[in-house]
């Protein structure tokens, strides 16, 4: 089954709607323009249903099918990023510092164009949820819906998720069973030491030597520790210390991110960092604290609805363009959240050769659009159909 006709003819206005929201970009909870404008377009498609202000500003629509019969949710996430623009698009944004470099603008976008086909057509049973979720960038948004009672109130019992990737190209999906993104936390080591003249050496505890020692030691978690099968990444982004050239500061910070597609793999990363930190800075004379922050779990595509989500994929762009054994991402998704409520699947969409996600100059491809418009469609019809 090729795109959707009708997806079709409706590809240059879901364009202007994603455009629309690429210029006017928002972050984590506060929203409520983009939720006001999601809200105007479902009462305008004859949704059965709107809510707002799950999990703050989050909107569910509820579109009811030809008859009784199950409830699926669909989801989107609608937040940008605190990041300067520098696309160049003429839709670039208007609000200095934030931007949609992650596609969120394109989520939501196709989300709608999907509520309108099946708004139009209801050629289903049952309910379809359509789930704009704020706050995906680091907010956790997708639990706030959940503790909500996101699944209970609406009767969800699979829920779904896409994402769009730079890299692959338009017209091609990607899935996989089980972990397909990771854990993403993050962690903060200061290290008290005792500072003094940079000539005397001998009479100070270094923060920065030890805090140098552990950068050092912590590399072995991945390389020694943790099973070479099971993926973890440990990396130390910041090392923060001193004032001046001569002066042996009293503290040195390092931060950093874990990222596994294990629990497994997570607690032994967590505990070895806390040991490691701990054992380098007492050799030493030193104190230390540490501060292990965990965000959202791994995500993981439940093995039903996964071949659910590509046989729909299949339907829409041929078997060829459709990889269901694509390698999990180190990076991490909030959906997990929601994937953990109820079974479900989490998809890539192919963007083609754009800018990376997070990056200034990124932008979300419009040719994408019918695709994943389609996708949504075509999955909403099966899963209520059989």
């Amino acid at each position: 089954m090729p795109i959707l006709n009708r997806v079709a003819e409706l590809q240059h206005e879901v364009s202007e709607w994603r455009r629309h929201l690429h210029t006017n970009p928002e972050i984590l909870y506060d929203v409520e323009e983009t939720a006001a404008f999601v809200e105007q377009k479902l009462r305008e498609f004859g949704v059965d249903e709107i809510v707002t202000g799950i999990g703050r500003t989050g909107v569910v629509g509820v579109i009811r099918g030809q008859g009784s019969g199950r409830a699926i949710g669909l989801r989107a996430d609608m937040d940008a990023l605190p990041i300067q623009e520098l696309s160049g698009k003429a839709w670039s944004s208007k609000t200095p510092g934030k931007m949609h470099a992650c596609g969120h603008d394109g989520h939501t976008a196709m989300l709608l164009g999907a509520a309108k086909h099946l708004a139009e057509t209801r050629n289903f049973r049952g309910s379809v949820i359509v789930i704009f979720q704020p706050a995906e960038e680091g907010g956790a948004g997708a639990l706030a819906m959940v503790q909500d009672g996101l699944m209970e109130r609406f009767g969800i019992e699979e829920v779904y998720g896409m994402h769009n990737m730079p890299g692959m190209p338009v017209g091609t999906f990607a899935i996989r069973k089980g972990g397909i993104m990771a854990a993403p936390d993050k962690f903060t080591i200061t290290v008290k030491g005792r500072g003094g003249h940079a000539a005397e050496p001998h009479h100070t505890i270094d923060p920065i030597a030890i805090g140098a020692q552990i950068v050092g030691n912590l590399q072995l978690i991945a390389s020694r520790n943790a099973n070479p099968l099971r993926s973890v990444v440990v990396s130390v982004t910041r090392f923060q210390a001193g004032t001046t050239h001569n002066i042996i500061p009293e503290e040195a910070m390092l931060g950093g991110t874990v990222r596994s597609l294990d629990e497994a793999v997570r607690d032994l990363a967590e505990n070895r960092i806390r040991e490691v930190a701990k054992g380098v800075a007492a050799a030493h004379g030193a104190d230390v604290v540490v501060d292990y922050e965990r965000a959202c779990p791994v995500t993981v595509n439940h093995p039903d609805e996964t071949m659910h989500a590509a046989r729909a994929a299949i339907d829409i762009v041929g078997g060829q363009n459709v990889d269901t054994e694509v390698d999990p991402s180190m990076a991490g998704e909030d959906f997990a959240f929601m994937l953990q409520a109820r079974p479900g699947a989490y998809i890539m969409i192919g963007n083609g050769k754009t800018a990376g996600l997070h990056h200034p100059a990124y932008d979300f491809n419009d040719e994408a659009i019918a695709y994943g418009v389609s996708y949504w469609v075509r999955l909403a019809e099966q899963r209520l159909t059989e």
